[in-house]
């Protein structure tokens, strides 16, 4: 016997069986449905100015950029005007949301919206966040009719519609949010903190290796309204 076979036998010999074991055969399932939460860090606490300061320091930091509205209806002129800073065109593929059906596209004449799934040669998406995480400046995006997943990582330019009323504090709470109403949980759920980057040749730090090459945060300010 080797010594990794005598360490893993001490090791079995140490454990209870009750440890391994549950003493009632739901109890695996009781404890899975509870949903407790573990520890929570207190960096993400306070009002909800105070959380949304925090997620625009945290989401600069990981080189997003972020800007804040206090109408939906704002969006087109928001896009004409990042989509004319990079030099690009005036065209964008959008989520097929509910939020930005009330966004009057058509006032914007040099602003060409399509909805659906991402292309490859589309070169700037427009999603909507289910949450928002302040204490790491992270997007919590899930897959669905309404949230085409392919928008999130195909389009260099990933601008993102964050409404501050989901913006919460710890990735816990925005568990939660996904779990509200008994909902079943979607096939895909994408936590996004900053663009796409990799510094895996060299350690030089690259953007847009796995993903967009930049990303947007457009925050609501729909005072906790929806």
């Amino acid at each position: 016997m080797g010594s990794r076979e005598i360490i893993l036998g001490n090791i079995a010999k140490s454990l209870k069986e009750s440890a391994l074991v549950p003493s009632e055969p739901k109890e695996i399932e009781i404890r899975l449905s509870a949903h407790s939460i573990n520890t929570v860090p207190q960096r993400g606490t306070g009002d909800l100015e105070k959380q949304t300061a925090l997620f625009i320091a945290e989401a600069k930091r990981v080189e997003a950029t972020t800007e804040c509205i206090d109408d939906v209806d704002e969006l087109g002129g928001v896009l004409l005007r990042y989509l004319a800073g990079h030099n690009l065109a005036g065209c964008v593929k959008i989520a097929p949301n509910a939020l930005l059906k009330n966004v009057n596209w058509a006032k914007h004449s040099t602003l060409t919206v399509a909805q659906g799934i991402a292309e490859d040669s589309d070169q700037a998406s427009l999603s909507v966040a289910v949450a928002g995480v302040a204490e790491t400046g992270t997007l919590v995006l899930h897959s669905g009719p309404e949230s085409p997943t392919t928008l999130n990582f195909l389009p260099d330019n990933h601008i993102v519609l964050l409404p501050q009323s989901r913006l919460v504090g710890a990735y816990e709470e925005a568990w939660e949010m996904l779990r509200v109403g008994g909902k079943t949980m979607p096939r895909t759920v994408n936590w996004i903190t900053g663009p796409s980057r990799s510094a895996d040749i060299e350690q030089t730090l690259l953007l847009g290796a796995h993903g967009p090459r930049r990303l947007h945060i457009v925050i609501l300010n729909d005072k906790k309204s929806s």
